[in-house]
């Protein structure tokens, strides 16, 4: 294989994995939480998209295809149109390949990272959470919870916090969570034990 060829493949094969990792790269969504405190009961929502304080890694997947890309770039060029310089191409395309990594790098660090904060425990707890029953929960029986938390379909096994049958479909509200296991109450029922206490303070 030639230089050339060479430096073709390692631009192809950057610029190639660099747009699938951009296509295939996830969207998070808006969700909401319901939780319980020592005062009642609350709501709130999130939008998905957090992540660890600290940033990105300079060694990651886009930063070493946008390098392998620029690399093969300018490997390609300057064989093609300068074959004068000899060995000193490939430390231009070293040069060239670094630059380009390190604006990947700067760009992802510096706007899609802006955002990123601690991670907040409460965003994954698991009490509170609002969801439905993709599998019924028989009298005493385990069932199967489906929620989303911080932009992502989770699944899980659930049982009655009264041990009470509850059909498939019932939006239920996790009161507990044990050992991969979510303890449920039905949120028609824990919304109008709610509206009813909340009146009876009200009467007071």
């Amino acid at each position: 294989m030639s230089w050339a060829a060479f430096y073709l493949v390692c631009f192809l094969v950057g610029l190639v994995m660099s747009v699938f990792a951009v296509v295939s790269g996830s969207v998070h969504m808006p969700h909401g939480h319901f939780h319980f405190g020592h005062g009642g009961f609350h709501a709130h929502g999130h939008a998905g998209g957090g992540g660890a304080k600290g940033g990105v890694s300079v060694f990651n997947f886009a930063t070493l295809m946008a390098f392998l890309a620029w690399f093969g770039g300018a490997g390609y060029l300057l064989t093609v149109h300068e074959q004068t310089l000899g060995s000193w191409i490939v430390l231009l395309a070293t040069v060239a390949g670094l630059l380009g990594g390190s604006l990947v790098f700067l760009f992802m660090a510096k706007v899609l990272m802006k955002d990123s904060g601690d991670l907040d425990p409460a965003d994954y707890e698991k009490i509170g959470v609002l969801g439905q029953l993709s599998n019924p929960i028989r009298e005493g029986g385990t069932g199967e919870l489906v929620f989303v938390q911080e932009g992502v379909r989770q699944v899980c096994g659930a049982r009655s916090e009264t041990g009470e049958a509850i059909p498939k479909g019932t939006e239920v509200v996790v009161t507990k969570y044990e050992s991969g296991i979510a303890y449920v109450r039905r949120w028609d029922e824990l919304e109008a034990s709610l509206t009813q206490s909340s009146q009876s303070q009200d009467g007071k």
